[in-house]
């Protein structure tokens, strides 16, 4: 019993005060809103972070950083806070639709396509949109080109390289893996590279939604902002829902989550499909 209680003992004191306090952070840097269940989750993520440099308890690193002495560990502590779930081909009913858009647009218009995917984690989702759009005009280079972004630096250097375990992929179809990943061998086997030409579909780079400035050029034909809203309070919401319509073309498609719903924080917008919005031209 005793061993028992000794095993319960945390390495550093992680008050309700200092909790309080990330949840205030994260929200002023990032717009995602803390539960008060993530508790357990943002001290282990955290406390990586303090053993990383070297403080000594939960106080003296948040002080650090609220005084702009680690100004280079806000990256690290955005990136902790960050959840990133993703999987090749996620919300699978997205995909023929997206297929069926960029294909009727570009025999309308004749010019090459422009997508933004918003939350790109690893880059499984980019990817996918690569995989939809090449098989949508059966080539490997088709008139696509994706912006990938993501606030996480960590997740968006593993989606830049391309390189997944094989596990990762093994649920996809035989064809897609065989026509878009080259299989590791020796040293690298286990693990599927995507292929140079669908890389060379994807650019990546940082971006914060909440930032005052987002370093992409739209209007988009597409935009992809998935299963991250729901970190996000309605007002933030609100206003990110807001600076994505000027950066949508006027039959652009915005993908949704399959727990968001984006008809409640913008007038806007209209739903398409399942959980698909385009703009509504109505008012306009």
């Amino acid at each position: 019993m005793p061993q028992q209680k000794a095993d319960t003992v945390k390495e550093f004191d992680f008050t309700r005060r200092d909790f309080e306090r990330v949840r205030a952070l994260i929200y002023q840097r990032a717009g995602i809103s803390l539960a008060d269940s993530k508790q357990e989750m943002v001290y282990s993520r955290l406390a990586r972070r303090l053993r990383a440099t070297g403080m000594q308890s939960f106080g003296r690193y948040l002080d650090d950083l609220e005084a702009g002495r680690m100004q280079a560990e806000w990256e690290s502590f955005t990136n902790a806070l960050t959840t990133n779930l993703t999987s090749f081909f996620r919300e699978a009913h997205h995909f023929p639709l997206l297929a069926e858009h960029l294909k009727a647009l570009h025999q309308r218009e004749r010019r090459t396509l422009t997508v933004w995917c918003s939350a790109a984690s690893t880059g499984e989702e980019p990817y996918s949109i690569a995989m939809t759009a090449c098989e949508a005009f059966n080539t490997l280079t088709p008139p696509v080109q994706i912006v990938a972004t993501d606030i996480d630096t960590n997740v968006l250097a593993t989606g830049a390289n391309g390189v997944y375990p094989m596990e990762r992929v093994d649920k996809m179809e035989i064809e897609r893996l065989k026509r878009f990943f080259l299989k590791g061998k020796g040293g690298h086997e286990g693990m599927a590279r995507v292929r140079p030409e669908l890389r060379n579909l994807v650019s990546f780079k940082q971006l914060n939604l909440l930032a005052d400035g987002w370093p992409v050029e739209g209007p988009f034909d597409a935009i992809f902002c998935r299963n991250v809203m729901i970190y996000f309070d309605k007002d933030t919401q609100r206003k990110i829902l807001s600076r994505f319509v000027p950066l949508m073309k006027p039959h652009a498609l915005l993908f949704a989550g399959h727990s968001e719903n984006f008809l409640y924080v913008s007038d806007s917008l209209r739903l398409r499909g399942k959980t698909v919005y385009e703009l509504d031209q109505r008012g306009a």
